[in-house]
């Protein structure tokens, strides 16, 4: 299985993250794919390819473009406004927000465009954010090629990049962007299955109301996990989209047992769906020592989601999302690959 990586990643190492009401060290920092890197290898996955270099035309088709414009400038217009810290937003849009538009200032367009506030913009994050993207793509024209099976180590991440919002930690959505550039190259159905322990917040949105992506998450019950507002299984898509969207909330301390119920189901609707291939949106925060997480799987268990993923019997893009503060995630990682293979 190739593995695309770009170095580029380091070019975004934030120093804040707002947590518990605090400013402190983020969860989500360089040395998540370089442990994912290095168990990787360390398993025999060893074809480690840089991306290729594109431009913005397939994300254009996904996210607002003045969205992706405020990407690639904010931090010039943060520092320009004399701002001397990393770029955290202090308002948002609320419910009663009767004429939202895009502000001027600076401070204003950052809860503008923000879905959440712990994730701070820094210097480097634009080209860290584009990096992500390439591997993304770079992996999905592999897989174009004919390969069956390939893995983008995207970093940071993308899954709750939403049309025009970041937060949690991502900017763009690579796993959507990675299966448009699959929808582009002649496929009629393509699947994303999100497996991270948060809610894909991002990606359903950006696949709401298609037909030609089917969006299934398993995830925490976001009536008490984070992103809290999205995920819950009355969500199935909106007009085209309708029935192409499937949730599969849990509780606290879920199981290896009753999370394979759970996967197995959504894998059914994608089976369902007649999907040509799969987006695998891999989180390992599902893992039982995660941080920020309360589920309960163990390292072993990833060897079981790959083998039952890939019993779908088509070709599989797996885009790296979430998994944090253990360096037991570079190993679950490589189980789920190993277990791809099998």
């Amino acid at each position: 299985m190739r593995v695309i990586y770009s170095e580029d990643h380091k070019f975004r190492d934030a120093k804040t993250e707002l947590h518990g009401g605090e400013l402190m060290k983020p969860f989500e920092g360089p040395f998540r794919a370089e442990w994912i890197l290095a168990a990787v290898k360390e398993q025999g996955f060893k074809d480690v390819r840089a991306p290729e270099k594109y431009d913005l035309s397939v994300p254009m088709k996904l996210h607002d473009h003045g969205y992706l414009n405020f990407l690639e400038t904010v931090w010039e217009r943060w520092v320009a406004a004399g701002f001397t810290t990393e770029a955290i937003p202090i308002s948002l849009p609320v419910r009663r927000s009767y004429c939202a538009r895009p502000p001027e200032n600076i401070d204003g367009l950052l809860g503008y465009y923000a879905n959440s506030v712990e994730t701070s913009i820094t210097e480097g994050t634009y080209k860290a954010v584009i990096a992500a993207k390439d591997c993304a793509l770079s992996a999905a024209d592999h897989l174009n090629a004919g390969h069956h099976f390939v893995f983008s180590l995207s970093r940071p991440p993308g899954h709750h990049a939403g049309i025009d919002l970041y937060g949690g930690y991502c900017f763009l959505n690579n796993a959507a962007i990675a299966a448009q550039r699959v929808l582009d190259h002649g496929a009629k159905k393509v699947a994303i299955l999100d497996v991270d322990f948060h809610h894909g917040n991002g990606t359903q949105d950006v696949t709401y109301e298609r037909d030609d992506i089917f969006f299934a998450s398993l995830h925490g019950d976001p009536m008490d996990a984070f992103p809290y507002f999205w995920g819950h299984r009355e969500e199935v898509g909106k007009s085209r989209g309708e029935g192409f969207n499937a949730n599969f909330p849990m509780p606290r301390n879920t199981p290896w047992s009753v999370y394979a119920e759970a996967l197995e189901a959504a894998l059914k609707r994608i089976s369902e769906h007649g999907a040509e291939a799969l987006v695998l949106s891999l989180g390992v925060d599902t893992f039982e020592k995660d941080p920020i997480s309360f589920f309960s799987l163990k390292t072993e268990d990833y060897l079981k989601m790959g083998a039952m993923v890939a019993g779908l019997g088509i070709p599989v893009l797996v885009v790296m999302e979430g998994g944090y503060g253990v360096p037991e995630i570079g190993y679950n990682v490589a189980n789920v690959l190993i277990g791809l293979e099998q």
